[in-house]
């Protein structure tokens, strides 16, 4: 018990509350029941776009292109759908799965197979995949009246007071709980991270775990792609430009460490929580939208900061036991 209060975990519980009575303070409405699944729903896409980045941070790597991913899903979903409005929901999301982790492939295997750095790799498909957006949409917009009411019902319909969007990020959330503590490729992810030379001595192949890791990231970004554009009823070249920076703060910010192989899911779903109470209180606060790319920029660096001088001190007290011992 006593160690999960000192946990970034519990830190970040409290930071959570405490924010949230500081708004309630000012604007009791915003801590409604109501609004706070409004906030959830309006989060779910940065939970679930967080969920693949962690695993791909946790394996050493870093996704860039997730945003972009999602975009470029979601404009061909859109399209597709304008075209045939008549194609069945469960094709369209089998389809965003499909594509996105196409994409989040073609990222692993130039880590993998050509050893390009990762951030290199997915700053050139993130500026590739924007590309191919304005190729294939001529730059024009797909708009509400050209989307059938099946095409944006899906994730706004309601099950027991939450729309499906918010429930696939909880089931996300849960699958990744469960893949993370009970399946080896789940502890590979962890092995790769923390030390990619031991992991090879162990019988891992650390390319090809890293290459699973952007795989199932490109696939969580395509299923949002369908889900945003959906639910915005609006597809266009820009989509979701700059969100890659609130994934990777959401992640940094619940403990997910830069340098690989530390941290948990329930931090990056806390992360994510944080940053989305923070963004929908800007408005409430009387803040300019504007500043929320300065408070994410901020957060990572406050974050990593934090990581880098928790991981200090762990080492401080690993080399006191081993002096001890000797």
């Amino acid at each position: 018990m006593n160690a999960f209060l000192k946990s970034r975990e519990a830190i970040l519980m409290g930071a959570i509350g405490v924010l949230l009575a500081l708004i309630a303070s000012r604007f009791p409405g915003f801590v409604t029941p109501g609004n706070l699944a409004r906030v959830f729903t309006d989060t779910s896409p940065l939970i679930l776009l967080a969920l693949g980045q962690t695993v791909v941070i946790l394996t050493r790597c870093i996704d860039l292109s997730v945003a972009a991913n999602l975009a470029l899903t979601g404009m061909v979903c859109a399209m597709l759908n304008a075209a045939a409005p008549g194609v069945p929901v469960a094709v369209i999301l089998l389809l965003s799965l499909a594509l996105g982790a196409a994409m989040g492939a073609v990222n692993g295997l130039m880590v993998w197979k050509l050893s390009i750095p990762p951030i290199v790799v997915t700053l050139g498909t993130m500026t590739i995949y924007r590309g191919i957006i304005f190729v294939i949409s001529g730059g024009e917009w797909v708009n509400a009246h050209e989307m059938s009411a099946a095409f944006t019902g899906f994730p706004r319909l309601v099950l027991l007071g939450l729309p499906m969007l918010a429930w696939i990020a909880i089931a996300m959330v849960a699958l990744f709980v469960l893949m993370i503590a009970r399946t080896p490729t789940g502890r590979a992810f962890y092995a790769v991270g923390g030390n990619p030379h031991a992991a090879v001595y162990t019988g891992l192949d650390v390319g090809r775990t890293q290459f699973i890791a952007f795989t199932l990231s490109g696939m969580l970004a395509g299923l949002t792609g369908y889900l945003w554009v959906a639910r915005y009823s609006v597809a266009y070249v820009d989509i979701a430009g700059g969100f890659e920076l609130d994934v990777v703060a959401a992640c940094v910010i619940g403990g997910i460490s830069i340098a690989g192989g530390a941290g948990t899911i329930l931090g990056t779903l806390l992360g994510a929580l944080f940053l989305g109470i923070v963004k929908n209180a800007l408005p409430v606060v009387d803040i300019s939208p504007f500043w929320q790319l300065a408070i994410s920029g901020s957060a990572i660096i406050i974050a990593v900061a934090f990581n880098a001088r928790s991981g200090r001190g762990k080492g401080r007290i690993i080399l006191k036991r081993a002096e001890g011992h000797a």
